[in-house]
C-alpha cells in the first residue's frame, strides 16, 4: 500500500520570534512529519517582525530532513504583498504552495502546490490546475466526503497528491480589514501586533454566551478544532495521499505521532481518537463539514 504522508500546514498565529524558533526546533527533531508548510499565509505584516526567525527555522527543518514547502498569503492587497509573492514564486529553488489565484498564476509551468485557500469543488477545476504544473493540491476544508472521493480519485488520475486537513481550526473567511485589532480598539494600518496576545486566535461568543467564532488578524476561524480520526481509513482508500495538520499551541509532535500510529495500524481509531481529545483539552471538537451537516458538529 502506498505510504500516506504527514504534514505540518503554515502556523496562521502571531506567535513571537523566539517561540517559533523554539516550535520548529521541536518539529525538526520530529522525523514523523514529512513535510512542513513555512510561510505567512495571513497578514504579511507580521513578516516584518518575525521573517528572520522563520527563515532561520525553515533552514533548520530542511538541514533536519523535512521537506520544506513555501505558503504564501491567502489575500494579497498591497503592490508590495504581491511583488513578495511573485519574488518567491520566482525562486526555482522553492517548492511553493499559492493560496490565491494571483500566486498559482505566477507558480504556472513548474511544479508547485495549490493551498487549501484556493476554491477547487471540482474536476475541471482541477484538470486546469495539474496542466499548469500543480503536483500536490490540499482540498478546501469545507468539502464533504463525496467531493473529497471525487477529487481525490481525479489528483490520482493526474499524478498529483491530494491532501486533506484532518486537524486545526477551520479557516471560514479572511478580510482586508483587521477585525482582530478592531476588537481591541485600534486600527490595522496601528494595529501594534496585538493579534500576537491570542496564541490560538481571540475567542469570539454569541449575545448568549455560547463560543462561536474565532478570530486570528484579517482571518475568521472556526471555534471548534476540526478533528478526523475514524474517517482517516476512508480517506486512505479514496487515494488522499498526505493528512495535514494546522498547528495550534500544543505538542504537535505528539498529535502527529497519533496519527502516524493510526496509518500504520498500530492504533486503532476509538483510542486515538480518545488521545487526540485528550491532548486537546477543553478545546471544541469538530467534522460537520465531511458528513455534509453544520460543521461546528461532531459525529462520534
Amino acid at each position: 500500500m502506498t505510504r500516506v504522508d504527514i504534514a505540518l500546514g503554515p502556523l496562521t498565529y502571531n506567535w513571537p520570534a523566539d517561540k517559533r524558533r523554539a516550535f520548529y526546533e521541536d518539529i525538526a527533531k520530529q522525523p514523523v512529519f514529512d513535510m512542513v508548510y513555512m510561510g505567512e499565509t495571513i497578514c504579511a505584516k507580521r513578516s516584518a517582525i518575525v521573517g528572520e526567525a522563520m527563515a532561520d527555522s525553515a533552514l533548520a527543518l530542511e538541514a533536519a530532513g523535512r521537506k520544506v514547502v513555501y505558503s504564501t498569503l491567502s489575500l494579497a492587497i498591497t503592490d508590495p504583498e504581491r511583488q513578495a509573492i511573485t519574488d518567491v514564486a520566482a525562486d526555482t529553488a522553492l517548492l511553493v504552495e499559492g493560496n490565491d489565484t494571483g500566486a498559482l498564476r505566477a507558480c504556472a509551468g513548474r511544479p508547485h502546490h495549490v493551498g487549501p485557500h484556493v476554491n477547487v469543488y471540482n474536476e475541471g477545476t482541477l484538470d486546469v490546475l495539474a496542466a499548469r504544473g500543480a503536483t500536490s493540491i490540499c482540498l478546501p476544508w469545507e468539502l464533504e466526503r463525496a467531493s473529497i472521493e471525487r477529487l481525490a480519485a481525479r489528483a490520482r488520475h493526474h499524478g498529483m497528491v491530494a491532501e486533506v486537513e484532518v486537524f486545526g481550526k477551520a479557516p471560514l473567511a479572511i478580510s482586508a480589514r483587521c477585525h482582530h485589532a478592531r476588537a481591541y480598539g485600534l486600527a490595522k494600518d496601528g494595529c501594534q501586533y496585538v493579534c500576537g496576545k491570542d496564541l490560538e486566535g481571540m475567542p469570539v461568543d454569541t449575545l448568549d454566551g455560547e463560543a462561536f467564532l474565532t478570530l486570528n488578524g484579517l482571518q475568521t476561524q472556526a471555534d471548534a478544532v476540526t478533528l478526523l480520526v475514524s474517517e482517516i481509513a476512508s480517506l486512505v482508500e479514496a487515494g488522499v495521499g498526505r493528512l495535514r495538520l494546522s498547528p495550534l499551541n500544543m505538542d504537535m509532535g505528539a498529535v502527529a505521532g497519533i496519527y502516524r500510529a493510526l496509518l500504520d495500524g498500530t492504533l486503532d481509531a476509538d483510542v486515538a481518537q480518545e488521545r487526540l481529545i485528550t491532548l486537546l483539552g477543553d478545546r471544541a471538537v469538530a467534522n460537520g463539514f465531511y458528513y455534509g451537516i453544520e460543521g461546528s458538529s461532531f459525529a462520534a
